[in-house]
């Protein structure tokens, strides 16, 4: 509650608000009508799926030849230890170093993400920019996101405009 006073009094004060204009979107029901965001999240999770199963491998990998190891460690020299264990740590890096490659934060897959989405993002950015300019408002907020809207009154909520600006529906 606190930050929607607070909300409503920067509003009031700062940008006078009887003689600006306001509109709301949806972004989540605006990408739930994009086909291409999603095949682009379909995609996403095809990869995402491919290259946890590789990680998982080499994990798994790791992890027998450790059990094999234990199970031997008895009857093997220290010579064959150090080379079974330097055998195993080297697995588990290249386990942890494959992780970091494709899920890290600038990895394979945050650059796919990135790839595929940022297109179909500039285009609705653009699309409500339009609608802005064309219907003279000053701010567009999405209702979709967490930012402490109760209630926006179905008259300015833009959504279905820019899914049509797009070519949708």
């Amino acid at each position: 509650m606190k930050k929607i006073f607070i909300l409503f009094a920067f509003l009031t004060t700062t940008l006078g608000i009887n003689a600006q204009k306001f509109a709301l979107v949806d972004m989540e029901y605006i990408l739930k009508n994009i086909p291409a965001y999603e095949r682009a999240n379909e995609q996403l999770t095809q990869v995402s799926n491919k290259w946890q199963a590789e990680v998982e491998s080499l994990s798994t990998e790791a992890q027998t030849m450790y059990k094999n190891y234990q199970n031997e460690v008895v009857f093997l020299s220290a010579e064959q230890k150090k080379a079974k264990q330097d055998a195993i740590m080297q697995k588990e890096q290249a386990a942890a170093q494959l992780k970091q490659k494709y899920f890290g934060p600038e990895g394979e897959l945050y650059k796919k993400r990135t790839a595929l989405m940022t297109p179909i993002q500039d285009e609705i950015y653009n699309a409500v920019k339009d609608i802005a300019d064309l219907r003279g408002y000053q701010l567009v907020l999405d209702r979709a996101s967490d930012s402490g809207i109760i209630f926006g009154s179905p008259r300015i909520d833009i959504s279905d405009e820019v899914l049509s600006k797009l070519g949708y529906k």
